[in-house]
């Protein structure tokens, strides 16, 4: 890796403050979707490391516009450009998953949509330095740092800060809005009620395992006028996970932060890109890298339903007629989540387990849904797309569903099948 020269604690505070919100009007926006990859026949049987390694190979010789990568467990990811519009970024994403999907099917394997594994346990497959690190830190936790690392999937979208001033768009407003928001979305797009053919009593296991990590990487900053600042102290403060090496062994004293150690240089001086290797290992489920990435959507099954929490979320945060309605909306959630930050406090607890059973959580999804529907035709929303939100709204939101409801009535409906059959003998 390249040398850098060490840096003072003064001018990686000034680097942190100058970088996390890039604030201007919002004009991009962006989209990294993960999959879990199973066996086509059957879903049930772990794909070995050897058909993985292959399948890697062989989906990087194709033309994609995205990011293509693999997750610690096997997941598949595929990270958008930034894009222009809603329409750009859903046909290029498009575009590629109907390369990826049929390479993958010529292979035996297939993509499926679960924010958690519902079939297997946590397995590693990728053995690089960084994860190494990762599973050695966050062991010290407990058993879910693996189960994050091996066994999620998610829907992250990207949107720009916003503006400096004040208003609907203003960056410290949009910042709030995505926290309040944040448990809004991940209760209506929970996808992940099952772990190892059992239900979890959640309806999105991921939030949860997510809300069980070190609070010091994964919780929200403490919230303030000045997102900034808030942001610098809680890079600064936070644990290193890992000292990079040359020599592949990478990792760092518990309990040294950042800012420790670049007070004491031990067990070396650190440099602006140890800093901003750094960033890459803090989760908190709104990611402030130059634009806002929001970490707390669940993966979701079929091979467009990625399509519903892009454009739901893109139309709330892009439209500013839509953007000051959800404020106004999600505001009074502040009340339920208390003073305690995201993902552990009261209001994404519910949103975990009980996601639109939650009155208050229904009522918001409600409102903001129809919000967005009204602000898509604005943002210049395909036909096809709004058809897509209104169905989704129709059958999960208005009914105070998601998809995880789904699952578990098909999962109960075969344990009653089974039952009966028993029965019957």
């Amino acid at each position: 890796m390249p040398v850098r020269p060490a840096v003072s604690e003064a001018e990686l505070e000034a680097h942190l403050r100058g970088i996390c919100f890039k604030t201007g009007p919002p004009r991009r926006i962006g989209v990294e979707i993960e999959w879990l990859v199973h066996d086509a026949r059957n879903p049930r049987c772990p794909v070995e490391p050897d058909r993985l390694k292959s399948a890697a190979t062989a989906l990087r010789a194709l033309p994609l516009t995205s990011l293509l990568t693999f997750e610690p467990g096997g997941q598949l990811e595929l990270s958008s450009l930034p894009a222009a519009s809603l329409t750009d970024c859903i046909e290029a994403v498009t575009a590629d998953l109907a390369q990826v999907r049929p390479a993958m099917l010529a292979m035996g394997l297939s993509l499926a949509g679960h924010g958690h594994n519902p079939w297997h346990p946590p397995r590693r497959v990728l053995t690089d330095p960084r994860y190494n690190a990762m599973e050695a830190y966050f062991d010290r936790w407990g058993s879910a740092g693996r189960s994050m690392m091996c066994a999620t999937a998610s829907v992250q979208v990207c949107v720009d800060a916003g503006h400096e001033e004040p208003g609907p768009l203003g960056y410290s407003r949009r910042w709030l809005l995505a926290h309040l928001l944040g448990a809004v979305l991940a209760a209506a797009f929970a996808n992940s009620p099952v772990s190892e053919s059992c239900p979890t009593g959640y309806r999105t296991t991921r939030q949860v395992i997510w809300s069980q990590l070190d609070p010091a990487r994964t919780l929200a900053p403490p919230p303030g006028p000045d997102p900034r600042t808030a942001w610098a102290r809680y890079v600064l403060d936070a644990p290193v996970m890992c000292v990079r090496s040359e020599d592949g062994h990478w990792d760092a004293p518990e309990g040294l932060t950042f800012r420790e150690w670049v007070r004491t240089g031990v067990p070396r001086p650190p440099t602006q890109g140890d800093l901003d290797y750094h960033v890459t290992t803090l989760f908190p489920p709104v990611r402030p890298r130059g634009h806002l990435e929001l970490r707390m959507i669940d993966a979701q099954s079929g091979d467009a339903g990625w399509i519903v929490p892009l454009a739901v979320t893109a139309a709330l945060f892009d439209d500013p007629e839509a953007t000051e309605r959800a404020y106004r909306i999600v505001k009074p959630l502040a009340e339920t989540a208390g003073s305690r930050p995201a993902p552990r406090n009261p209001l994404w607890r519910h949103a975990a387990r009980a996601a639109l059973t939650d009155p208050e959580l229904h009522t918001a999804a409600v409102a903001c849904f129809a919000a967005a529907q009204e602000a898509l035709p604005r943002l210049g929303a395909s036909p096809e797309v709004r058809a897509a939100v209104a169905e989704f709204t129709e059958r999960y939101v208005a009914r105070g569903r998601c998809p995880a409801d789904d699952h578990l009535d098909a999962l109960y409906a075969a344990e009653g099948d089974l039952i009966v059959g028993k029965d019957s003998q």
